[in-house]
């Protein structure tokens, strides 16, 4: 991977793997969904997927959809969702979600 791949529009490298960065990117695809309501969502690192923004199961194959068009084959959402139990899930909040892919990123850069 290029530093030209890690390059924010600030001209950071690696800035992409930011959590506030990665935390952003998510809930302008979370507010991007069809059908979801949550335009005016106020969306933070503790918000609930289920509880907070009521999402379906839909819903989190269209976010993976979405990761996956954005970052590619760097983050696999379906895998790190495959991973937990079902209570996990209920319980998962956007911070997590967060961390996940900031921490797939730099995984990929490592190589």
């Amino acid at each position: 991977m290029t530093t030209e791949a890690t390059t924010t529009a600030t001209g950071t490298p690696g800035a992409e793997h930011d959590e506030g960065t990665v935390l952003r990117q998510i809930a302008t695809m979370l507010r991007e969904l069809p059908d979801a309501g949550l335009d005016d969502a106020e969306i933070t690192r503790e918000t609930l997927f289920h509880d907070d923004l009521e999402l379906e199961s839909i819903d989190l194959v269209a976010l993976a959809g979405s990761l996956r068009e954005h970052y590619g084959e760097r983050v696999n959402v379906a895998l790190f969702i495959a991973d937990l139990e079902l209570d996990e899930i209920i319980a998962l909040t956007v911070g997590q979600l967060v961390d996940y892919v900031a921490e797939s990123l730099r995984a990929a850069e490592r190589g």
